[in-house]
């Protein structure tokens, strides 16, 4: 593990920011042209193409306007059906991993931090005793135990057949290479996958029951890393434990908003794509504001698997590229959705920094972030109808039935 820094207060003053306008000028310098063509290649080496948007400088000129958050009450319920859900599932996992599937309370309370539990851990199981059964053991000391109950275990099993399922475990390989091929050098640090992959839809243990099932794709290796601080003075430097692409996958580098091209896929390259958008009942936006995102929709579209960082970092083409990469992670989990750490953390080390934070604060009508279940969620906005998740993974179905195990009633016995 390395240190991160903590993101949330910042992102909250940044979702009041000003916005810009900016008006395209044509570069023709001969250098300019030889440049783009060096630089416009993918992530693997792989050979070089001559991208039209590189020939476009644009410069930046700001406005008095400002972008508010609104509250989207149907996007919060979103977030907040799954309180505590990650919690119970790690509880679940934690007792899974005991030969006897259950420990005693004082041993499960160490992991209290760890898994970021809101109470003491014996009032969070008899919160659901629906999940979780406590029942003093038969030895001499008379020490609460808990152990899971056999709707909950039943639940798991089925879980575990939708990741042993052949087709869904191939699924769940090529959005775990497609993330490592968002990355320059197509590494990423373990640590940073273990936050995504409940979002991301692997297994727990997704080195032993996912990895290790396509040696072709994947293999584990040391990397060395640099990490930025937000205004590039503070650099740190960690040798970790991370996953690696063994080759670059062209079949896999078409991103999600280009899907329904097909065959027109081609004539795409370059040109002007937009990123759907809606905002929230009762925002709207200034005039000014409009203007400057329709012309901005307007800039030809970046894909993620290019890399794009040769483009000066502050410019609007700069920050498509940068909303096309961060749409891209949000379209490769299963859930749409994550908390903003885990991309910020994600963004800290592909190298896009505060990048990633503007896009967010610039953007409410393609991403929402929720402030709901004692932190702060991003949602991919055009996944939803009101609240309900369109593309719906065999996952998705099974965290609701967990849900709905959670919230069921059950008269609390006593445990003493």
């Amino acid at each position: 593990m390395y240190p991160m820094k903590s993101h949330s207060g910042e992102l909250n003053k940044m979702l009041q920011v000003e916005t810009f306008v900016q008006r395209p000028s044509i570069c023709q310098s001969s250098s300019m042209l030889s440049m783009c063509h060096i630089f416009s290649t993918n992530r693997f080496l792989a050979a070089p193409f001559f991208l039209p948007h590189c020939l476009l400088i644009f410069n930046r000129t700001f406005v008095d306007a400002r972008i508010k958050w609104v509250r989207d009450p149907f996007l919060d319920t979103v977030v907040e059906r799954e309180k505590n859900l990650i919690q119970c599932l790690s509880l679940k996992n934690l007792l899974l991993s005991s030969p006897s599937i259950s420990l005693p309370i004082s041993l499960a309370s160490l992991h209290k931090s760890r898994l970021n539990l809101p109470a003491t851990v014996i009032n969070f199981f008899l919160k659901y005793p629906s999940l979780f059964h406590v029942f003093r053991s038969c030895s001499g000391l008379c020490l609460p135990y808990v152990k899971l109950t056999p709707e909950f275990l039943t639940l798991h099993q089925e879980e575990q057949e939708i990741h042993n399922s052949l087709l869904l475990r191939e699924s769940a390989a090529q959005r775990l290479v497609k993330l490592l091929m968002l990355t320059r050098a197509c590494k990423i640090p373990i640590s940073i996958i273990d936050d995504l992959k409940f979002d991301l839809g692997l297994p727990e243990n997704y080195c032993l029951e996912l990895v290790s099932y396509f040696p072709e794709y994947f293999r584990i290796c040391t990397l060395k890393y640099e990490e930025n601080g937000d205004i590039g003075m503070r650099k740190l430097y960690n040798v970790v434990v991370g996953l690696e692409l063994v080759s670059w996958k062209e079949e896999f580098a078409m991103p999600a908003i280009m899907k329904g091209f097909g065959d027109d896929l081609g004539s795409k390259r370059g040109r002007a794509i937009k990123f759907p958008m809606s905002l929230a009942p009762g925002f709207d936006l200034q005039r000014k504001v409009k203007d400057w995102v329709e012309e901005w929709q307007c800039l030809p579209y970046i894909s993620p698997y290019e890399d794009a960082f040769h483009l000066a970092p502050k410019s609007d083409q700069a920050e498509k590229w940068t909303v096309a990469v961060l749409h891209e992670i949000l379209s490769l989990l299963v859930s749409k959705k994550t908390e903003v750490k885990n991309v910020l953390k994600l963004g800290d080390y592909l190298g896009f920094g505060l990048r990633f934070k503007k896009a967010l604060a610039h953007h409410p009508g393609i991403f929402y972030v929720s402030n709901k279940i004692r932190t702060q969620t991003i949602v991919l906005r055009e996944a939803f109808r009101k609240d309900f998740l369109l593309d719906k993974h065999p996952l998705m179905g099974m965290r609701h039935r967990y849900i709905y195990l959670m919230n069921k009633s059950r008269k609390r016995k006593s445990w003493l």
